[in-house]
């Protein structure tokens, strides 16, 4: 952390130059990869999502909303303003998605995973915690 800044009432810090580059790296990596590899396979009806999902047996609007959140949060990663929120947001899809992976589909192997997804997206969402600060200064009161 290299400059502390006020906006109102609230103390930001902000991330140092290379960490910034860090974080904007691993941002538009994640987030491609949860549009292109994770979320729009599951919304155009892939036919391994497909079977996953019906294994779960909450059916195909589970598999829907489940792409649809993949891919706003890959998006919300990409968005400056945005990216603390969509980080928070998605670290706490991957918890989820890991219980369902251990859970509902009996495949604790493949929980470790979303696991950590998780915790590099709760990573980003403390070091974007500016972001998060100037979304709810924005907010009506």
């Amino acid at each position: 952390m290299t400059a502390i800044t006020t906006t109102g009432t609230v103390a930001v810090a902000r991330p140092g130059k290379a960490l910034n580059r860090t974080l904007w790296t691993l941002q538009i990596l994640l987030g491609l990869f949860l549009i292109i590899a994770s979320g729009l396979p599951k919304l155009v009806g892939q036919s391994d999502a497909v079977r996953i999902f019906h294994e779960i047996g909450f059916g195909d609007w589970f598999r829907y909303l489940t792409g649809l959140v993949e891919v706003a949060g890959g998006a919300g990663l990409l968005v400056p303003r945005l990216s603390g929120l969509a980080a928070s947001g998605l670290s706490v899809t991957m918890v989820l998605a890991a219980a369902t992976q251990a859970f509902l589909l009996g495949a604790p192997a493949l929980a470790p995973f979303p696991l950590v997804l998780a915790v590099v997206f709760a990573w980003i969402a403390y070091q974007r915690r500016d972001s998060i600060a100037a979304v709810r200064e924005m907010l009506p009161r």
